[in-house]
C-alpha cells in the first residue's frame, strides 16, 4: 500500500532544484555570458558575489552531490507516482495540483543539472 503525498514528499524536488539551480551557476551562466559577449558582466559577478569562485572551483562535488539528490528525488516521486488523494474535492484537487507542481520542479531541475553538466564537463571540449 502506497502512502499518499505530502509535503514531505515535496522536500526531495525542492531541494533537488536548489542543488541543480548551482551546478547552473557555476557552470552554464559563465559559458552563456561569454558566449554572448558579455565577459565583463561576468567578471563583476566573480568579483562581487561571495562564494561564487569557491562554488565554481567544487564542481565536481558539487554535481556528485546535486546527482544524488536528483536520484533520490526521481525515486521518491516514482515511489509515491500511485498514492493516493483525499477524498474531499477540495483536497483532492489540492492534491494532484501539488503532484503536477513536484513534478515540474523535479523535471525542471533535471534540466538544470544536464545543461549544467553540459557546460561544465563537455562544452569545452565540443565547441572549443
Amino acid at each position: 500500500m502506497t502512502k499518499p503525498l505530502t509535503r514531505r514528499s515535496l522536500f526531495a524536488p525542492t531541494l533537488s532544484l536548489f542543488a541543480s539551480t548551482s551546478t547552473l551557476l557555476c557552470c552554464a551562466l559563465p559559458a552563456l555570458l561569454v558566449t554572448i559577449g558579455a565577459g565583463a558582466v561576468m567578471a563583476g559577478i566573480a568579483s562581487n558575489v561571495p562564494g561564487y569562485i569557491w562554488l565554481t572551483e567544487q564542481k565536481v562535488p558539487l554535481f556528485i552531490i546535486s546527482g544524488i539528490l536528483l536520484s533520490l528525488a526521481v525515486f521518491f516521486r516514482w515511489r509515491s507516482r500511485y498514492a493516493p488523494c483525499p477524498i474531499d474535492p477540495d483536497a483532492a484537487r489540492a492534491c494532484n495540483r501539488m503532484r503536477r507542481v513536484s513534478g515540474i520542479i523535479l523535471w525542471v531541475s533535471v534540466a538544470i543539472y544536464l545543461i549544467g553538466g553540459f557546460f561544465a564537463f563537455f562544452a569545452a571540449d565540443l565547441l572549443l
